[in-house]
């Protein structure tokens, strides 16, 4: 009989991978939605063949000022296939209070922000927004999979797949180098 239950529990166990994997792989970025910060559902299938750089954004931190060194890569590449998708939130020492609208003027006036930005999401927790869900499952981050701080970016391929993560102290212009070599792989 114990011997039956240690069967059942390693066949359990070492199943857990293969399951993790097969969910894994069903799911894509292009099935995911997410509301502009002017409440318009965008479907992410609507960036499929574009380099896709995700990230997690706040006005009152001290990245911040990232949005432009985000502003700068944008203009540099977007013609080029590259779209950056920020997506403000409140979850780290309460660094993104405003509204949708207080957001977007503070993005537009401060740092002339034309990339998409989204409403304010959940990264970490039971009430993640799905796309961080997902993009956590498939790059972890150092220390488990849980955003650690604003800031931290997600690089997609044209094919949605994430290529890499990047910590919050990674600038802008530290990704160009990954983001030309995707983009040159169409």
């Amino acid at each position: 009989m114990k011997q039956s239950i240690l069967l059942i529990c390693l066949s359990f166990i070492f199943a857990l991978p293969t399951m993790s994997q097969e969910n894994k792989s069903k799911e894509s970025f292009y099935q995911f939605k997410a509301n502009s910060l002017a409440g318009k559902e965008i479907s992410m299938k609507s960036y499929e063949g574009k380099v896709v750089l995700v990230v997690n954004t706040a006005s009152k931190c001290g990245f911040t000022p990232q949005y432009e060194g985000l502003e700068k890569l944008y203009k540099t590449y977007k013609d080029k296939g590259l779209v950056i998708l920020g997506f403000p939130c409140n979850q780290f020492g309460s660094q993104e209070p405003g509204t949708e609208t207080q957001i977007g003027e503070f993005c537009s006036v401060n740092y002339g922000v034309t990339f998409p930005l989204f409403s304010k999401v959940e990264v970490n927790g039971d009430d993640a927004h799905p796309i961080y869900k997902f993009l956590k499952v498939q790059l972890p981050g150092n220390l488990g999979n849980d955003i650690k701080w604003n800031f931290t970016k997600f690089l997609l391929d044209q094919k949605g797949n994430p290529v890499k993560r990047y910590g919050s102290t990674t600038k802008p212009i530290d990704i160009s180098e990954d983001i030309e070599k995707l983009l040159s792989q169409k």
